[in-house]
């Protein structure tokens, strides 16, 4: 099974895959393009969110870096003037110590990832959607272009956004063996996570989207708006200010390209018939996890939607 991945949502129903699935028989594909250089280190937010959540490790108050973290580090930085907006915990700094050592040994991201995941003892596979350097980058009215953490960090997502772009998309190549994973997975499951700036990069991969869209009839897509409103972060409001609805029927038709399935939160039981008139099948569940039992239990509703029979 393959699992398409972005940060605090996709970490939370993983949680849940590897308690109702056998984990060696699960892949990650992680969101990179929100991967950022920050004082030399290569920090990678999604992919460490998925690793310390699945290690049981994450901040349960933030959904992100590590639980009981000091920040002597961040302080000594901020007597120096330096950056700290976007603030690495004392712990977490040791991960993208190691991860920024080793690729400047000439490893790739795959393999660092794998040597991390393995570190904290997990069984299922993390991969990054590539190894080359994507980014992610917004528009906004008053400053033009930034960078996504420069957006959702140190503006914490305020601001308004006309356009959104993957630099580097055209050039990067997916990470080897992921088209022909895509290709055998009997269920491929798109996460939880911001269409538009957490699984749109991992899409916009060269041949990641065909290889998805050509097995539309195994995909089955969990809808991160509830209610019209994201339960995190700014999907909704990126979705309207680029002119898609702030809904499960905005999602479904962002998906129906990709996904043949969409699962949708009990509050929106009423939207049911909009998403199959957009071409989605519609999956009604609880898709609110607040603790391991409700992604757990969700977990179990997406594995019901695999296809009876493997792929050719």
């Amino acid at each position: 099974m393959v699992v398409l991945a972005g940060g605090v949502g996709a970490a939370k129903l993983l949680a849940g895959l590897v308690r109702a699935h056998p984990p060696e028989d699960l892949l990650a594909v992680v969101n990179t393009a929100d991967d950022v250089l920050l004082h030399g280190l290569h920090v990678s937010p999604d992919l460490d969110t998925v690793v310390y959540t699945l290690a049981g490790a994450v901040n349960p108050d933030t959904g992100w870096g590590l639980a009981a973290e000091t920040w002597q580090a961040m302080d000594a930085l901020d007597r120096y003037g330096g950056i700290t907006w976007f603030r690495l915990g004392d712990r977490d700094l040791a991960t993208h110590l190691y991860r920024t050592h080793r690729l400047g040994q000439g490893a790739d991201l795959a393999a660092v990832t794998a040597e991390i995941a393995a570190a904290w003892g997990l069984k299922l596979a993390v991969l990054p959607v590539t190894n080359n350097r994507i980014e992610t980058r917004v528009t906004t009215a008053d400053e033009g272009e930034i960078g996504f953490q420069d957006y959702f960090v140190r503006r914490r997502h305020d601001v308004a956004v006309s356009a959104v772009r993957v630099a580097g998309a055209a050039r990067a190549r997916p990470v080897p063996g992921l088209i022909e994973a895509l290709g055998a997975a009997r269920l491929i499951v798109i996460a939880p996570s911001n269409p538009i700036v957490s699984i749109g990069p991992v899409l916009e991969v060269p041949g990641v989207y065909r290889a998805v869209a050509d097995r539309r009839d195994a995909v089955v897509a969990v809808s991160p708006i509830v209610g019209g409103a994201a339960l995190k972060g700014p999907a909704d409001r990126l979705m309207r200010e680029l002119g898609h609805e702030s809904s499960a029927v905005g999602v479904a038709r962002l998906y129906r390209e990709v996904a043949a399935t969409l699962v949708i939160d009990e509050t929106d039981a009423g939207l049911a018939d909009e998403v199959e008139k957009a071409g989605v099948s519609c999956l009604v569940a609880p898709t609110v996890m607040d603790g391991v039992e409700s992604a757990t239990a969700l977990a179990r509703v997406v594995l019901g939607c695999a296809p009876a029979t493997a792929p050719a």
